[in-house]
């Protein structure tokens, strides 16, 4: 059984799924949670609503981290679990795979994609990459 577990989130019913597979299955595991703000949001909001949104994207975007970050944690402690979370910007996928290799990760455990339509072909992208790189064990969950 893995001593650390990486749950990787987005927001999304998969990965909440996720997050109560591992916290279900991993019991005795030391659990953090990731989420990676990926810049590239910021030309989405450009194309989407103009510049003033785009401005505020960081500040949105961690707004929505800290919900879900609190979402993760309040399911924790259902299970009396308690999470380390961990809140990263850049490549999600380069983000997770790093923070993995970087803290003596044992296995990640993530939804295997997020959204639909445009977003939903990036985050499949994500599971898709990180299950390929990665050094340790990927458990995903659709």
């Amino acid at each position: 059984m893995p001593d650390n577990v990486l749950v990787a989130l987005d927001g999304s019913l998969l990965v909440e799924r996720a997050l109560t597979y591992a916290l279900e299955t991993l019991p005795d595991a030391a659990l953090t949670t990731i989420f990676v703000i990926n810049p590239i949001d910021s030309v989405i909001d450009v194309e989407a609503a103009g510049l003033p949104v785009a401005e505020d994207w960081y500040d949105t975007a961690q707004e929505r981290v800290t919900e879900i970050h609190t979402t993760a944690m309040d399911l924790a402690a259902e299970h009396e679990i308690v999470l380390d979370t961990v809140t990263e910007v850049g490549k999600p996928a380069r983000g997770i795979l790093d923070y993995a290799a970087d803290n003596g990760i044992d296995q990640i455990v993530m939804g295997s994609h997020g959204r639909s339509g445009l977003d939903r072909t990036f985050l499949g992208s994500v599971a898709e990459t990180v299950t390929r790189r990665a050094q340790i064990p990927v458990t995903i969950l659709r």
